[in-house]
């Protein structure tokens, strides 16, 4: 599990975007449930999501029991699902469907490194872009000023740093040029961590993170949108949803750990998460079937959430990008060897959100060669 955090040098942004990846293929069906389709129970006799277990939507589909507190956005209009969605590559392999996923398909660089350079207003300060972390993600690869760290504590000078930073600092500031500007915005941000991390705020509002990786990371990241460092993208990562096996058992923790992280970061930045988005994506779906141990093998359709930032939310987007529109699971509607097609392309849902974070109209730099239908997030 890994966070990646960008900060800049403007400390009045006020969108932050923040990218949750499920790396191992989250099954879709299992995290929203078509509860009206028969052909979904019948394809699923032992681990179907009961129709009176789940959360109600929208009078077909329901939210997983464990992802119940993820309800309260939804009614506030501020969580909308995208089924059927993923990419075009059909190897089903995890490796090369993550990769081409981060890619935004077969292009140097990932897409969110490609966004931040190529916005009108593009991304500066000391620092640009930081990954809270072991490696580098591939979605953020050409990103400018890219660094990585495991915890916030690893951003400092060292335990002497107060003996020597001053004088640090004014000689950076002999050299008047950009140079300069790097280094002040450096050591502003020094200030303002180690300011942070000697306060250790409380979250805000009431909000209960859970006691595990997943839940720090977004408590990491809200502390920085709440502290004004400029946080612009955060990307969190949630592993080992590859469910072959003993599904039910396999994906109940990791659902309790997505379910309290998100709904405690939503409720610990209170109005702050009017200008956040939160995307929830995965690599691919599962199979429509359960197979004789009680899972489920690689499919390729799956789900995406996107939360907060404005969207209109309470809508799961089906086929063709429509709220609502769903044609079933009869085996005759499926691809390959029984998999939920994919018909919503994630690019088509991350061209909205882009725009919103300051994208250019002409996002054929971002995502190329590829011919963007965009889905009406926000309409």
């Amino acid at each position: 599990m890994s966070t990646q955090t960008l900060i800049t040098g403007n400390r009045d942004t006020r969108q932050t975007l923040v990218v949750v990846f499920l790396r191992g293929a989250a099954d879709g069906l299992s995290m929203v449930a078509p509860l009206e389709d028969d052909h979904y129970h019948r394809a699923r006799p032992r681990i179907a999501v009961k129709k009176k277990e789940a959360i109600p939507l929208d009078g077909f589909f329901g939210l997983n029991p464990l992802l119940a507190d993820l309800k309260p956005a939804w009614d506030e209009g501020e969580l909308c699902i995208v089924h059927g969605a993923g990419s075009e590559d059909q190897t089903r392999s995890h490796f090369v469907a993550q990769e081409f996923m981060e890619h935004g398909g077969v292009a140097a660089g990932g897409w969110l490194g490609r966004f931040l350079r190529v916005r009108p207003e593009p991304v500066s300060g000391a620092l640009a872009c930081v990954a809270v972390g072991k490696t580098l993600p591939e979605v953020l690869l050409g990103a400018p000023n890219a660094t990585v760290m495991q915890s916030l504590d690893d951003f400092t000078l060292g335990s002497g740093a107060a003996s020597f930073s001053p004088e640090l600092e004014r000689l950076y500031q002999l050299d008047g040029g950009s140079l300069q500007a790097a280094a002040s915005d450096t050591f502003d941000a020094l200030r303002r961590i180690d300011s942070m991390r000697q306060a250790q705020p409380a979250a805000a509002h009431g909000a209960a993170y859970g006691d595990d990786e997943f839940g720090e990371s977004l408590r990491q990241v809200a502390r920085l949108i709440k502290a004004d460092v400029g946080l612009e993208v955060a990307s969190v990562d949630l592993d080992n949803w590859d469910t072959h096996w003993t599904q039910q058992s396999w994906i109940e923790p990791l659902l309790r750990r997505l379910n309290s992280g998100l709904a405690a970061f939503r409720q610990d930045l209170g109005p702050r998460f009017a200008q956040t988005t939160v995307v929830v994506m995965t690599e691919f779906g599962r199979r429509v079937a359960e197979n004789s141990a009680f899972g489920t093998d690689h499919g390729r359709g799956g789900v995406l959430f996107a939360m907060g930032g404005g969207v209109k939310g309470g809508r799961v987007f089906g086929e063709d990008g429509q709220p609502g529109l769903w044609r079933g699971l009869a085996e005759e509607r499926l691809e390959g060897p029984g998999d939920l097609p994919v018909f919503n392309n994630y690019r088509n849902v991350l061209a909205p959100i882009l725009h919103r974070h300051g994208g250019p109209a002409d996002l054929s730099k971002v995502f190329p060669d590829f011919t963007l239908k965009p889905l009406d997030l926000y309409g």
